[in-house]
């Protein structure tokens, strides 16, 4: 039995946010008034079928315009695109941004995750809600991370409504230095000046103090300018860097600038070699996946390549949503034309002409410059029919998620993208044979794909040289929490945890190192001679991962730190199978009960644990559950947390 609205119907702001998207409706069946001839047949159903992969756009059209998604609103949706109420509502409650509740307009989402909380996030958050009562019209939530670890503690304005001060416009990012937190150049009607409306504003405020938060929350064009992205790159400058070397040097808004430092010579490189030699360059060069998995690109791209079943698609994974990670955000920042030519490279070399950038809903500035990027090329002729006159075609399409650590993973991803919940697949079959949209399709993340133009510029063997044997080429690594140069660094695989900390100005007391964020595990201070390999982690029993490192001295509370992880898990968990949806709520609920008891008072619920972690590790679908148990297991038997 599905859903039923009853008689809600959608007001003519809704409307509008959706017919914005999808185009006015061409018959009563998808919402128009109706007509003789809407009486004789229905028109539409198929084909709205076909546009499922609208929905995710649709309710963010609407709660940037209105802030939550009413049941007139979502009604109206589910007869635009044909789906079935109770799947839409489904898909709407799924994701953190969005609401199916009556809210403000302006919301404040407070990051509460690991680097933040160690920067005092909890008194923070308490502060803002206190001055910010219910007169205020302001909405605070406190979020999982925001990808600002290296600025905590950080917050998010969100604020909506069509005149709100334009959060895209293209003449927002052609100075450098003026992000979503500074007032775009406008007609001051709501309108830039090419006549864009603006659907919502946005501000970010990191590090974020009382003032700061409650002021942007307020009037989101009085927040602070969020810096350049070259502040967190400690290393901006140095000559040796492969993949940060333009990021504070070239313009990251000038697709000229971009071309002067070496931009597109890569894909000159790939159109010269073929498809079949670029998947050997990109295999010979020994490249594995940044994202954590380590599994071998070439060998991906080679199995999508070679299935017959066409079309092929190429998806670009930059939802990183791991507690301590944000340097596919420094990148979409700083250097976002290497990603769109980087991406287009990948898509020849597997046979693609669609892909998708799935891109996280927390990340405004990253979502205007790659906006631009993405049109700058396709005016150039570097996107569309014909790029560089090759007779290739391949284009971009972003998608922005909502809120759902889950939809990192890849199979969950594909089905946020089409218009479903985002909950993991069951493999086999593998994305290479059927994928998004069931066909074959090749998903990396940001980091990985920008490693693809040193590869082609370089050639394979001079970048297999870079790094060990097993683990070649440069790595980025996201350093947060106490060290007195917070950022992305960029070393060599090999380099030692002791090296990266050294550059990063560890502070002293230092009480224990997180590798690899949330799903990772703990390594004592008499550990820092671990090589940071892929192979070097695994052997000292812990996780390089997505290649987070965050520090803590002894004033942050570890039982405060392992009951965060498990909240997070807890909530970030898709219900889907049973191990993960039961055992992350067993997890903080056994977190919980012994937070201020040690030795034989807790030794029940850490045999209790040990059992839940077990399972959750062998019986989960996906990654989450499998690693949910990682952190607290390694701090309880490296650091002894509760002894």
């Amino acid at each position: 039995m599905d859903l039923r609205f009853g008689d809600s119907k959608p007001t003519d702001e809704e409307r509008a946010a959706v017919d914005a998207l999808l185009g006015p409706p061409e018959s009563s069946w998808e919402g128009a008034d109706r007509s003789d001839a809407d009486l004789r047949w229905a028109r539409g159903g198929r084909e709205a079928r076909d546009r499922r992969d609208q929905l995710l756009p649709a309710l963010h059209a609407l709660n940037d315009r209105v802030g939550w998604i009413s049941e007139g609103a979502l009604d109206y949706v589910c007869r635009r695109l044909t789906v079935p109420p109770a799947e839409a509502y489904g898909v709407a409650t799924f994701y953190a941004m969005f609401s199916v509740r009556p809210r403000p307009a302006t919301v404040l989402h407070v990051c509460t995750d690991l680097a933040c909380t160690a920067a005092g996030a909890s008194e923070l958050c308490a502060t803002v809600e206190t001055r910010l009562g219910p007169e205020s019209g302001v909405k605070v939530e406190r979020s999982p991370c925001l990808g600002l670890c290296e600025r905590a503690p950080a917050c998010l304005v969100i604020r909506a409504g069509e005149s709100a001060r334009p959060a895209l416009e293209d003449e927002a990012v052609r100075t450098e230095g003026v992000g979503p937190g500074a007032a775009a150049p406008g007609d001051g009607n709501g309108k830039g000046r090419r006549g864009r409306k603006a659907l919502h504003a946005t501000a970010v405020c990191a590090p974020a103090t009382p003032d700061q938060a409650v002021a942007a929350a307020i009037a989101p064009e009085s927040a602070p300018t969020e810096p350049a992205p070259e502040t967190a790159v400690p290393q901006t400058g140095t000559p040796t860097l492969t993949l940060l070397h333009r990021i504070g040097t070239a313009d990251p808004t000038s697709l000229d600038d971009y071309r002067a430092h070496g931009g597109y010579t890569a894909l000159r490189r790939a159109f010269a070699l073929g498809p079949a030699a670029v998947i050997r360059e990109v295999t010979d060069a020994g490249l594995v996946g940044r994202g954590g998995a380590a599994f071998p690109t070439g060998r991906k791209w080679q199995a999508t390549a070679a299935q017959p079943d066409h079309p092929h698609y190429l998806v670009c994974n930059a939802d990183e949503s791991e507690p301590g990670t944000f340097k596919d955000r420094v990148l979409m920042e700083g250097d976002p034309y290497a990603l769109v030519e980087a991406m287009t490279i990948a898509a020849y070399a597997t046979g693609a002409h669609q892909g998708y950038l799935y891109l996280r809903g927390e990340y405004p500035r990253a979502l205007a410059r790659l906006t631009h990027a993405i049109e700058q090329a396709r005016t150039r002729g570097l996107l569309g029919d014909d790029v560089l006159g090759q007779g290739y075609a391949f284009d971009i399409e972003i998608r922005r998620g909502a809120g759902a650590y889950i939809c990192g993973e890849e199979t969950a991803l594909f089905n946020s993208i089409e218009g479903h919940r985002g909950e993991p697949r069951s493999k086999p079959p593998f994305p290479v044979e059927k994928g998004l949209f069931g066909k074959p399709t090749v998903e990396n993340n940001v980091e990985t794909l920008v490693n693809v133009l040193p590869i082609l510029t370089m050639g394979a063997e001079a970048y297999a040289a870079i790094g060990t044997p097993t683990s070649t080429g440069p790595k980025l690594f996201c350093v947060s929490g106490s060290v007195a140069r917070p950022g992305v660094y960029e070393l060599p695989f090999g380099a030692t945890l002791g090296e990266l900390l050294t550059l990063a100005g560890v502070r002293d007391n230092l009480r224990a190192v997180l590798l690899g964020g949330a799903a990772g595990g703990f390594v004592r201070p008499d550990e820092l001679d671990i090589p940071l390999t892929f192979e070097g982690t695994r052997e000292a029993g812990t996780t390089l991962g997505s290649g987070v490192v965050m520090a803590f001295d002894d004033a942050v509370p570890l039982p405060r730190l392992l009951l965060r992880i498990a909240e997070f898990f807890r909530d970030e968990s898709c219900g889907q199978c049973v191990p993960c949806r039961v055992g992350t709520v067993r997890q903080e609920e056994a977190l919980h009960r012994i937070a201020d008891r040690t030795g034989a008072a807790a030794a029940d619920d850490i045999a209790l644990l040990r059992e839940v972690g077990r399972a959750m590790r062998d019986a989960s679908i996906c990654g989450l559950g499998q690693t949910a148990w990682n952190a607290v297991e390694s701090a309880i038997d490296r650091l002894g947390a509760y002894e």
